[in-house]
């Protein structure tokens, strides 16, 4: 009886999936973050009087949320297969833990400023007299602030040695990975009241998706122009 061979593998190891993964998770989480951090007051005692009019504003960068993190599920599933038999495992099991834990935070995170504008929506008075607006306002100050941010810092540079090893990118992005990650890490919340810190690790993973995505046509024209 003859044994079949199995069939090979489809192996998503192109460049490009991983850069429009990494360009559409940066692209929407950008938005969401800007809108959330000009729309929600900064000081955490306010009163919750900009939920009537920005409300509907925040609930709309909310919902953008899910979409960017299966974008960066994508962008972390493609860029392991990339790495395929030069992979750490050690700080291969880093970058996918603190990925995946950056991904829970940041659902929890959403989750709990959409039951606020939800609540809000329906029973405004009873909301903000309870006490609930107060404590989901810290908590989803604590969760993004305090875990998102820094769990995003360990994928940077568990992310950027892996990087360094395979050379995969230029240097230059590795290293100014390890220093947007040192600043998410160590955040000192009396420079950074606003939260902005946040954006830093979108917009690495941009900068590094788009090289990624020029630099795959750039070694696809060169074989053009040899012939």
């Amino acid at each position: 009886m003859k044994q079949e061979k199995p069939l090979p593998r489809a192996r998503l190891t192109a460049p490009k999936a991983a850069a429009i993964a990494g360009i559409l998770f940066s692209v929407l989480l950008i938005i969401s973050l800007v809108l959330i951090l000009i729309s929600v007051p900064a000081d955490l005692r306010d009163g919750g009087d900009w939920l009537s009019a920005r409300g509907s504003t925040t609930l709309l960068a909310l919902n953008l949320i899910p979409f960017s993190g299966i974008a960066f599920l994508w962008f972390m599933g493609v860029v392991r297969d990339r790495l395929g038999e030069y992979e750490d495992q050690f700080l291969s099991t880093v970058s996918l833990s603190s990925g995946l834990l950056f991904l829970a935070m940041l659902f929890a995170f959403s989750a709990v400023w959409a039951s606020i504008i939800t609540l809000y929506g329906t029973q405004p008075n009873r909301l903000l007299a309870s006490g609930f607006y107060d404590f989901g306002r810290t908590l989803a100050n604590q969760l993004m602030t305090n875990y998102a941010v820094r769990m995003q810092g360990v994928f940077m540079i568990s992310t950027c040695t892996l990087f360094i090893r395979t050379r995969v990118i230029p240097r230059w992005m590795s290293l100014l990975g390890y220093a947007l990650a040192l600043l998410m890490l160590f955040r000192i919340s009396a420079i950074d009241r606003i939260g902005w810190v946040s954006l830093l690790f979108p917009l690495w993973v941009l900068l590094i998706s788009v090289y990624i995505l020029i630099d795959n046509y750039r070694k696809k024209a060169v074989p053009t122009a040899v012939r």
